[in-house]
């Protein structure tokens, strides 16, 4: 018995030595406090609260220029359901976004595809496309009305010489929907080609020489091979353009003021801008600004979402 007890307690796993306590780095976690810190009170100063602010005088009736604000709880919300306006101007915001960023991913994807080649002066090229990201808005309206300028514009000219009638921009506001739309398509499109190019340059060159080797096809390539390396730029991309997109104003002022008849290229953002400056009434600007940032929310989770599954 003594004999087989001590050969159980020699089969018996040592213990386990003693845990040791763990030792807080306090130089490593001061210094993390003091790279985190400032830019989370940045964060709580200059977005966060004045998020909240603006949350909280949606529930006001407030003239800009008057020190009082009276609380009318939901009017503000019921008022812009209510209105026929507000839904013209969620379509002007709909179609506006659709349009650029699809346009802007597409053209920008096939300009990408192709400045990747070896071609002569592409460097200058690419230079050239992104150019008109990094100039203001504002000046870019500017210099594109006299584009589509109806008496002298150069699309009335270039219409003028094969015997078209040029629409007037500036008085239908599908068309002047359609301006808006291209010429933030046309500023735009340099952020998407960059992005697009510097993931196309680092994707895996070992797959093209395999898919070359196989004889694949260049849409089956196209499709197959490059298009899912740009998986997550896509969705980048996506992201980001929309939420651009959402809050172009400086084109719309330039251009347009929001017209014609009024409300014709009136997106949401440029709603916020016109009832807050314009109307003064900073309650209605603020509601208007609460509606935005929560379509703006949940669109952004669900592409997050999607985009989960999709990687799963």
């Amino acid at each position: 018995m003594s004999t087989s007890t001590s050969e159980l307690r020699a089969d018996a796993p040592p213990p386990a030595p003693p845990r040791r306590r763990q030792r807080w780095n306090w130089r490593e976690i001061g210094l993390a406090a003091l790279l985190i810190v400032p830019n989370l009170a940045l964060l709580v100063v200059f977005t966060y609260r004045p998020l909240v602010d603006n949350i909280r005088l949606s529930f006001y009736n407030w003239n800009i220029s008057s020190p009082r604000m009276t609380f009318i709880g939901l009017d503000n919300y019921i008022e812009w359901f209510t209105s026929r306006d507000s839904w013209t101007i969620m379509a002007n915001t709909v179609i506006f976004t659709v349009a650029a960023v699809a346009g802007s991913m597409v053209l920008g994807l096939a300009l990408a595809l192709l400045l990747d080649q070896k071609l002569v002066g592409r460097g200058a090229v690419r230079s050239m496309v992104f150019a008109p990201y990094v100039i203001s808005g504002a000046a870019i309206g500017v210099a594109f009305q006299f584009v589509f300028d109806p008496t002298f514009g150069l699309i009335q000219d270039v219409l003028d010489r094969v015997g078209i009638t040029a629409p007037n921009f500036y008085q239908d506001p599908g068309w002047a929907l359609f301006m808006v739309t291209v010429t933030y398509i046309w500023k735009n499109l340099g952020y998407v080609f960059v992005i697009y190019l510097a993931a196309l340059q680092g994707r895996r060159k070992d797959l093209d020489e395999a898919a070359e080797i196989d004889g694949t096809s260049p849409t089956r390539h196209f499709f197959r091979v490059v298009l899912p390396q740009l998986r997550p730029t896509t969705f980048f991309l996506s992201v980001t353009v929309l939420l651009s997109s959402f809050q172009v104003f400086d084109i719309i002022a330039a251009m347009t003021q929001g017209g014609p008849l009024g409300i014709g290229t009136t997106t949401i953002v440029f709603q916020v801008y016109q009832e807050t400056f314009v109307n003064s009434r900073a309650g209605y600007g603020a509601t208007v600004a609460t509606i935005m940032f929560t379509i703006v929310l949940i669109i952004t989770l669900i592409q997050v979402r999607f985009q989960d599954r999709t990687d799963t």
